[in-house]
């Protein structure tokens, strides 16, 4: 006879005991990668792992999918440490044990390693605001530096819906185009960078949780400490308050985001190299060496924001003038931020 129903999917509506919900959400998960041609036979995949119910399921399907489809992919797991006490080592203790069940090899890149500061010790020459604009762009190269080191053809995020649909709000929000224009793709990157792309890009964050439970899978669960000052928390509330009213609004902001046109005169940014690490930016100095930059020299609040003074004064190869630094904490201060 039929299976008694476990739930009530959250995209769907329908009701299904935890085996054939197990099944669709996998299934689905199948069709996103085929239909988009995120993987070709032979490809170096490394997964994203932070710890996270989002990296942990989708390392868990990969590592099944690719071995029920015949992919043929290599996977390989790839964290990284920012330095945060009493969170990110807890994390990664998670993705330890994840990667001893999976059978998967792990490499750990970290913020000290790369850039010589921990996120600790940035958030306490930063402060409490901002400290998410930091993380996030070293996030970001370090993931691209650790998938290179190991020969990764790709990189595998656990970006899920509500992610994607958040990052079209904050875009849209900060009028940030360029971002808006790309944000929603399932695959990006190439001419030159190393492709990303995003297979749970259409599974909802409720429907992960419950795809956990249900298989038992070990994560970790606990908010970043940094977090509750990101703007991205903001948005996320915004988008629940709106979710709360019409079910389909995630589904909705991803497919809006998908379907924006941008006007023909609208000046887009090109992409270049930087002129100091050569990583991919779209000014003369991407915006790591920028941040780094500020943090070596005692000024961090310089690096922040569009246009930076710091940026300015280094690609015009000009050292800081006397007095630069007393007048630029009391300009700072006037400056209006942005998280990321």
């Amino acid at each position: 006879g039929a299976a008694r129903a476990a739930l009530r999917r959250p995209k769907t509506g329908q009701a299904l005991c935890r085996e054939c919900f197990a099944a669709a959400f996998e299934a689905e998960v199948h069709g996103s990668i085929v239909a988009a041609r995120l993987f070709r036979p032979g490809e170096t995949v490394a997964v994203g792992a932070s710890g996270g119910k989002d990296s942990t399921v989708l390392a868990h399907l990969l590592r099944l999918l690719n071995e029920r489809h015949g992919y043929g992919l290599r996977l390989l797991l790839l964290s990284v440490d920012e330095g945060i006490a009493g969170y990110r080592d807890d994390s990664l203790a998670a993705v330890r044990r994840h990667r001893a069940s999976l059978g998967l090899p792990l490499h750990v890149v970290s913020y000290r390693e790369l850039y010589g500061w921990s996120m600790d010790r940035i958030a306490r020459h930063v402060g409490p605001r901002n400290n998410c604009t930091f993380c996030g762009v070293f996030r970001r190269q370090a993931l691209d530096r650790g998938a290179a080191l190991l020969g990764a053809d790709k990189i595998a995020t656990g970006h899920n819906a509500d992610d994607v649909a958040e990052t079209v709000l904050m875009n849209f929000l900060r009028g940030d185009v360029g971002r808006l224009r790309r944000c929603t793709g399932i695959l990006t990157g190439g001419e030159g960078a190393l492709p990303r792309c995003k297979p749970l890009k259409h599974a909802y964050e409720k429907e992960i949780v419950l795809y956990a439970y249900f298989q038992g899978l070990d994560y970790f669960s606990t908010e970043c400490v940094y977090a509750p000052n990101a703007y991205r928390g903001y948005t996320r509330a915004l988008l629940k308050d709106l979710e709360a009213v019409r079910p389909s609004a995630v589904a909705d902001l991803v497919h809006s985001g998908e379907r924006l046109a941008v006007r023909e005169d609208v000046r887009m940014p090109t992409q270049g190299t930087c002129q100091r690490c050569g990583y991919l930016s779209s000014q003369p100095l991407c915006k790591a060496c920028v941040l780094l930059e500020g943090l070596n020299r005692g000024l961090p609040r310089l690096a922040i924001g569009k246009p930076s003074r710091l940026q300015k004064a280094l690609t015009d190869a000009e050292k800081p003038e006397s007095g630069f630094q007393e007048e630029s904490q009391q300009s700072s201060k006037a400056v209006r931020t942005i998280d990321f």
